[in-house]
């Protein structure tokens, strides 16, 4: 274990030295450490950890806290972009009403992404602190932390503190003297995507089959065991505390006025670039500066696509690097900002076979619950797989343009096939020429010859 803790590949990398962080600027990562190591309590208290606990459980009130939420506009940093303060409001509250659950979303699954990660890993106290001011805003008395199951790092850091917390009187009974009590358990998964999707991470969490549940009821309403219940994904519990300590308009004014969204966002840049990892910048910023970060692509290449936020978002060219990454901009170009981790295509890579393994992936981690998902993905993936092998019949691409359709938006269960059609839709929408070489012509098929697509 050891090992792989001092190990550069084994952790998320922040690619900024903590004097470029500041507390005013950096509300995420001011506190780590460059050295990687964990931000144990005694540091954590040390700089200004668990103040905002103490002031909002003994001088503020539920209301005011979820007002303050939405006044920041704190969105959702899971992929959504759905306000947290308004999530907020939407559970059953007041003294008759049952008391509920806070549940953190930490199943970071999405291809392409690891930004919860460094959170946990290296800072897991100011995930501890966000719940516990989540829990005081909804009446809830317990929370869960749903881990991805591969992360052991995570949940070894994630277990010692909840036991300092608990050692020092920040979980349990009567917390900072206020009369409010809670605690926090740690829940690992099996390992499935499809747990990123709340309904199903409730499913599993209360052990049974990881399904997307009907909606309505939603979570807020009966979630965990038929209580109100609030899940939120990492990053997002993690921006309550400074939003608590310092306000909403000076969270509003983080973003420079790029965007109407408050705060900052963990972007971070993968694939055939020079410096993959994770930056903590104003949300807004644009896919040009991210990518420059990086220091652009390796050994000269040339940038031909690149996803926003995760495999589930769709492509975007390069004439949209200078867009602003906020969650409404990037939606009105048909792609959604997703996690904020940039996936970079080179020219020399194909999309056929970069949609094929991506597909394959959304296939297998589909709960099969319905059937655009259950049938149409693996379909997809076997048109695919033809397609890379020059061995496409006519019409094939016409057909993956209507899976794809067939699994977009409100014709499926949950968001699942949705996420896996839009990287499908948009390199179909702007690549179609490489799909088309895979289709073998009238002459071919007669001879029973096929063309890899690299020679069409």
């Amino acid at each position: 274990m050891n090992s792989q803790r001092q190990s550069p590949i084994y952790r998320s990398r922040l690619l900024q030295p903590a004097s470029d962080r500041k507390p005013e600027t950096h509300p995420l990562t001011w506190r780590l450490r460059d050295d990687g190591q964990v931000v144990d309590l005694a540091d954590y208290e040390a700089k200004e950890g668990y103040r905002a606990v103490r002031r909002v459980l003994n001088e503020h009130d539920p209301q005011s806290v979820i007002a303050a939420m939405k006044d920041a506009n704190v969105r959702g940093r899971g992929g959504a972009g759905f306000s947290a303060g308004l999530k907020w409001s939407l559970t059953m509250q007041g003294g008759d009403m049952p008391r509920g659950y806070i549940v953190c979303n930490a199943d970071e699954m999405e291809p392409g992404t690891f930004k919860d990660r460094l959170l946990m890993e290296q800072q897991p106290h100011l995930l501890i602190e966000g719940m516990i001011l989540s829990a005081f805003a909804n009446n809830a008395r317990y929370g869960y932390i749903f881990l991805r199951g591969e992360y052991v790092e995570s949940a070894r850091v994630l277990t010692q503190a909840l036991a300092e917390a608990r050692e020092a009187g920040w979980l349990g009974p009567d917390i900072a003297g206020s009369g409010f009590d809670f605690d926090i358990a740690l829940h690992t998964g099996a390992g499935r995507y499809i747990c990123g999707e709340e309904t199903a991470l409730l499913n599993s969490l209360e052990g049974k089959r990881a399904n997307p549940r009907a909606k309505p009821p939603f979570p807020g309403q009966s979630g965990a065991w038929g209580k109100p219940t609030v899940v939120n994904n990492v990053e997002t519990l993690c921006n309550a505390p400074a939003v608590l300590l310092r306000g909403a308009d000076w969270y509003q004014g983080l973003s420079g006025g790029r965007t109407d969204d408050g705060g900052t966002k963990l972007y971070g840049a993968s694939g055939l670039v020079n410096r993959p990892g994770l930056w903590e910048l104003p949300i807004g910023v644009t896919g040009r500066e991210i990518l420059d970060r990086a220091g652009g692509l390796r050994d000269g290449r040339n940038l031909k696509a690149w996803l926003p936020g995760g495999a589930s978002t769709g492509f975007l060219l390069p004439e949209h690097l200078d867009l602003p990454l906020d969650f409404d901009t990037v939606g009105k170009e048909g792609s959604r900002l997703g996690t904020g981790l940039l996936t970079v295509v080179t020219e020399d890579q194909s999309m056929v076979s970069l949609l094929r393994n991506l597909e394959a992936f959304f296939a297998r981690e589909s709960c099969g619950w319905c059937t655009p998902c259950r049938d149409g993905l693996p379909w997809t993936v076997k048109l695919l797989m033809a397609l890379e092998r020059g061995e496409g019949e006519a019409g094939d691409v016409e057909l993956l343009d209507k899976l794809a359709a067939d699994c977009g938006p409100g014709l499926t269960f949950c968001a699942h096939a949705p996420g896996a059609a839009m990287p499908l839709q948009t390199a179909l929408r702007h690549f179609r020429h490489e799909f088309e070489q895979g289709v073998r012509s009238p002459e071919d098929r007669a001879r029973g010859a096929s063309v890899s697509v690299g020679e069409a």
